[in-house]
């Protein structure tokens, strides 16, 4: 694992809000000359600190309406059914995030529909015929007046 120095975290979080800027111009906002800011970023890539750049895409431009958080509960706490239920959800290309968290449920989905009739087959059609799932709470994104996600 690489030292994150105060250097590396300004590189991070100039690269957190634009993958694309040059060398050159990265170098100059972190106060680095060109050759060692290059060999700090292929450092950070190299060591998986930076694991890949993507595009921020307009969901509306992909025709997605809704955002819906759903927390879902497991019938067992076994490992067979965690994996059966992430295997079935991973292969939905509805479910934008899956998190195995702690609490009164053990996932908390991020799915991205559409529009509610769309969510609603995926939830009767997907989760509802997941015979690991006991339980399913949904909830309808209104805003997001903060979201980092890249």
């Amino acid at each position: 694992m690489i030292k994150i120095d105060s250097k590396n975290e300004e590189i991070l979080r100039v690269l957190e809000q634009d993958g694309r800027i040059s060398n050159v111009d990265l170098a100059e906002r972190v106060g680095l000359s060109a050759s060692a800011c290059l060999r700090r970023v292929q450092e950070l890539e190299k060591t998986g600190t930076i694991r890949g750049y993507r595009a921020v895409i307009d969901p509306a431009a992909r025709g997605i309406g809704m955002t819906i958080f759903v927390m879902v509960g497991l019938s067992e706490h076994r490992r067979e059914d965690a994996r059966a239920f992430e295997s079935a959800v991973s292969s939905s290309p509805l479910v934008r995030e899956c998190h195995n968290v702690t609490g009164n449920v053990e996932y908390l989905l991020r799915i991205e529909v559409p529009d509610l009739a769309a969510y609603r087959t995926f939830h009767d059609e997907t989760l509802g015929s997941l015979s690991q799932v006991h339980s399913i709470i949904s909830y309808i994104c209104l805003a997001s007046p903060k979201d980092e996600r890249a």
